[in-house]
């Protein structure tokens, strides 16, 4: 091609690799499989190899994928040492260039380290005198998200190390962040009940649970870590290897299925075993990481801009089976998304047999253009979850017709409708729709929302009897009506009454998620909770006063006061609160009154989350502040301030106040104490 047919191409090679990098690093939902993507990346390397005079430092063939987010919640540090990627490779052949680069890099004997390749989130921790000191991500290589806290929830990875073990007194060890098959399978089934998008594999799971906000939440995703490379200066030891081992002596988690290996006939024959063998693991692997073993030769070597000379990545390409579409179904869901579903001829993959998989929506069949009785190509996505990935239309009968989506609810016959936001259509019949009757029941009584003692068969029946109608009839059925459910005696009857007592003590902000609003999930009912303080207040804010709120949208915003505008909503809400369920936060007096009379306007990103920084105020009796005024006292300014909140803030002769400086006015004489003490909630203890 000629150069500007190639400048054009190479440039937008790099536009769609950064929108996918985003899409896996940032937002944890990947558009395309790994191998997918490794193949643009090398196309691209290919054609920037050939017109060398269109390189850029900028190229995503020259910098790691970044996980940094504007304005994120995280405090930001430097690496001591940065975080390179590494090259990857599906091919024995290319696996044999690597080692004669190796072997012409270097006239010194060497031997090499098999490790498995988890399919996790990088991880970088740094110790110092056998304490962890600060965890951070992966960020863009050179800078990271301090991620300490929740690392912190994971069980396998030590707060203090193992005594007179013999670490050195300040040493970074990295590794992996993932995810096991057990706890992504638990998490997806959940989120599945309630409506929330699937995470595709248990690497974006991993990702997208070590930057929630509360570590509370973390601690119960069963995250797990691995750790790989140690970085100590001054260390005295020779092997790559042998560092893994003293690792593990001092407590740190390191894989127990790595192998020192001669040369590259044996990091084959050990490639080729795990091929195998890792559909068995309990845990994500997508292939094999081989290394020099020897340090000395690995400096020998040296690095590129990106990736380190002496190490390379062979991935496994994904299992797939080909199967049969024999129908599709239209499943309508709580909040009335319906969700098409492929039957399929049962075919084995991964250690299992797959008989169903989801289609996700209408643009995605489209894409696709499925049509029953194709032959289609079936993956796991994480092992776990089919995915169609492709139609094999060579198999097609030419008398297929295209599949046409429902217009109308399979359920009830109400006129779908579409939500332009989510490539989703609905059923707006939200109060009388069967399956949303019963999905709005089930919801309310499940463990995260009221935790009350009932099945979903039970709840099919009383729905179906028409024993209930809306939420508050839970708390008025009889024996009478109770004993007439299917298997239900005596002691049923008396777990059900008992968890109906409980649920009155739930909390406000899981009354909220119970309610059913749609796109309100615990994150977000928590989070309204905090700022409304009780369920009318939330009910008579202006959609301005909603968007002020955090990580709160226009969608949400729609979803709340859409809700809140229903004359039947609004009595359900105060039956409920007649049965006695929480539909305030409960007040706590304040720690203090140093910021009493204060509005405090936030802006940029603090050494804490930013919610909790609203909490620290609000707790020694400050006022958050919506906008900069004149009446703001202070503008408390973080990393990556906004800089139109700036520029008011001079123009009014506000304060600008850093974090360090807030910390002395609020608490005078123990500002260290209000950032390090962890609280069992998952937040800081501040005070």
């Amino acid at each position: 091609m000629d150069k500007t047919v190639a400048k054009r191409k190479i440039e937008a090679l790099r536009q769609e690799i950064e929108a996918h990098n985003r899409h896996y690093y940032v937002e944890n939902s990947p558009l395309i499989s790994d191998y997918e993507f490794d193949l643009l990346l090398k196309e691209l390397i290919q054609l920037e190899e050939l017109y060398p005079e269109f390189k850029s430092a900028d190229s995503p063939t020259a910098k790691v994928g970044s996980d940094l987010e504007d304005n994120a919640p995280f405090a930001q540090y430097a690496h001591l040492h940065p975080m390179l990627s590494l090259a990857n490779t599906y091919s024995i052949e290319e696996l044999r260039d690597f080692d004669s680069r190796v072997r012409k890099g270097t006239d010194k004997a060497f031997t090499y380290n098999c490790e498995l390749k988890f399919d996790g989130t990088g991880i970088n921790l740094l110790y110092r005198g056998g304490i962890l000191v600060r965890a951070l991500t992966r960020g863009d290589g050179s800078v990271g998200d301090d991620v300490t806290r929740n690392i912190k929830t994971i069980k396998s990875v030590p707060v203090q190390l193992k005594e007179s073990s013999g670490y050195p007194a300040e040493f970074e060890i990295r590794g992996e962040v993932y995810m096991p098959f057990a706890s992504f399978d638990k998490l997806n089934i959940q989120r599945q009940l309630d409506e929330e998008p699937l995470f595709a594999n248990p690497r974006n799971a991993a990702a997208g649970s070590l930057k929630m906000l509360s570590s509370k939440a973390v601690a119960t995703r069963g995250l797990d870590c691995v750790l790989y490379h140690l970085i100590a200066p001054g260390y005295e030891n020779s092997l790559h290897s042998k560092s893994l081992e003293d690792a593990a002596g001092w407590g740190l988690p390191v894989s127990e299925h790595s192998r020192r290996c001669k040369d590259i006939e044996e990091v084959i024959s050990y490639i080729q075993e795990w091929d195998q063998k890792r559909h068995g693991l309990p845990f994500p692997t997508d292939g094999v990481v081989v290394k020099v073993d020897q340090y000395a030769i690995q400096a020998e070597l040296g690095f590129t801009a990106k990736t380190p000379k002496w190490a390379v990545a062979y991935k496994f390409k994904p299992e797939e089976a080909l199967t049969t579409i024999e129908s599709i179904d239209y499943q309508v869901g709580r909040t009335g998304a319906v969700t098409p579903v492929a039957n399929l001829s049962p075919v084995q993959l991964s250690g299992t047999t797959v008989k169903r998989a989801t289609l996700h929506n209408a643009d995605q069949m489209e894409i696709l253009d499925i049509r029953v009785g194709d032959s289609v190509y079936v993956e796991k996505g994480g092992e776990i979850i089919p995915k169609i990935t492709r139609v094999e239309l060579s198999r097609r009968n030419p008398a297929s017709v295209p599949e046409t989506f429902p217009k109308v609810c399979p359920a009830c016959g109400t006129p779908l409708v579409r939500d332009p936001e989510q490539s989703k259509f609905f059923c707006p019949n939200s109060d009388f729709c069967p399956p949303q009757t019963e999905g709005r029941f089930l919801h309310f009584a499940s463990r995260k929302a009221m935790d009350i003692n009932i099945g979903e068969v039970a709840v099919h029946q009383l729905c179906e009897r028409e024993y209930v109608k809306e939420l508050q009839d839970l708390y008025s059925l009889d024996d009478l009506q109770l004993l007439s459910l299917d298997k239900w005696k005596g002691k049923s009857v008396e777990n059900f009454r008992a968890s109906l007592e409980k649920s009155k003590t739930v909390p406000f902000h899981r009354v909220l998620y119970a309610l059913g609003i749609r796109n309100i999930g615990e994150t977000t009912a928590k989070t309204l909770a905090s700022r409304f303080k009780n369920i009318d207040a939330i009910a008579a804010a202006t959609r301005e006063e909603l968007l002020e709120v955090e990580d709160i949208g226009g969608i949400i915003v729609d979803s709340i006061t859409g809700w809140f505008a229903e004359p039947r909503h609004l009595k359900t809400v105060e039956e409920l609160r007649k049965a006695g369920l929480q539909f305030s936060l409960e007040e706590k007096a304040p720690v203090s009154d140093t910021l009493k009379g204060m509005t405090i306007m936030i802006t940029g990103n603090y050494s804490i989350p930013r919610e909790t920084m609203k909490y620290y105020i609000e707790a020694h009796s400050g006022k958050v502040g919506s906008s900069v005024t004149a009446s703001t006292t202070y503008l408390l300014a973080g990393s990556k301030a906004g800089a139109s909140k700036l520029e008011k803030a001079r123009k009014l002769g506000i304060p600008i106040i850093s974090e360090e400086e807030f910390y002395r006015i609020a608490a005078p004489g123990n500002e260290e104490d209000t950032k390090e003490t962890p609280q069992s909630d998952g937040q800081m203890s501040l005070f």
